[in-house]
């Protein structure tokens, strides 16, 4: 069998296609490190400046593996609340925590339903694109759980607590142009167009100085839990780290010069 992510890089940006089509990519735990593998290495490496993450097939992600959600829930080894408790602290939840903590952009490019973990895991991502024949739903209530993915802390954060709280409690799904409305995606394109126009933003991040944009990053991230003079001192932190580098200056000059700068990382 192929590995659960695909991956290919090309001038810096990292396209990484869940490869479960038969199964509309789920996030099984061997997806599920899979991706953790994968992110934490491009993260860890300078090679990479955007990660863009899309689904193989018709599908961006089903979410939870439905059919093994049956076997725990009716087989003779049905899990004890402190095991479940456990399966998911040590399994999914990995995925935003990581998510949380990465310097590296990632862009969700969103080519069919994402749905209930699916949609969540585009939410845990910096962007997100959709073709026309995207859905998202937050459809665990549908199947009589909840988010234990963080969902309820992910897509408040994304469209709102009043959309939020229709999509969790009806489960009922969005199209893609929905999604648009409600701020869930910042842009809609033919399913054709879909990941080329994900390399076109990535490619417009990774014109700037990567690790300018990796702690612009990490700042966006850290100014959503923080309170305001908790981010101006990191602000102020990290400015002066930026001010020292290479780039820096190399950007003065090429501004000064009115030609293209030539960004080394450094």
């Amino acid at each position: 069998m192929d590995a659960p992510i695909k991956v290919e890089i090309e001038e810096g940006i990292a396209l990484l296609t869940m490869n479960r089509p038969e199964t509309r990519n789920p996030l099984d735990p061997e997806m599920q490190d899979a991706l953790l593998d994968t992110l934490s290495a491009l993260d860890a490496g300078q090679e990479v400046r955007v990660a863009i993450l899309t689904g193989a097939g018709t599908a961006f992600c089903a979410g939870g593996n439905v059919r093994r959600m049956g076997e725990a829930a009716s087989g003779p080894k049905e899990r004890t609340p402190a095991q479940a408790r456990g399966y998911y602290r040590w399994g999914i939840q990995r995925i935003p925590r990581l998510l949380e903590t990465l310097e590296l952009p990632v862009i969700a490019a969103v080519n069919g339903p994402a749905m209930g973990a699916g949609c969540d895991l585009a939410c845990m991502c910096d962007l997100r694109i959709a073709a026309e024949s995207a859905r998202f739903a937050e459809s665990f209530v549908k199947l009589g759980i909840i988010p234990g993915d963080g969902g309820a802390w992910l897509l408040p954060r994304v469209v709102g607590f009043a959309k939020a709280s229709e999509m969790a409690l009806t489960g009922d799904a969005l199209s893609a142009q929905e999604a648009l409305a409600a701020g869930l995606v910042s842009r809609v394109v033919p399913d054709a167009e879909l990941i080329p126009a994900a390399k076109a933003l990535a490619a417009r991040i990774a014109a700037n100085p990567p690790q300018a944009v990796r702690m612009a990053r990490r700042l966006l991230r850290e100014a959503w839990n923080n309170r305001l003079d908790t981010v101006l001192e990191m602000s102020s932190a990290m400015q002066a780290v930026a001010h020292t580098t290479d780039d820096h200056k190399e950007a003065l000059a090429a501004m000064r010069e009115k030609r293209k700068p030539s960004f080394k990382g450094a």
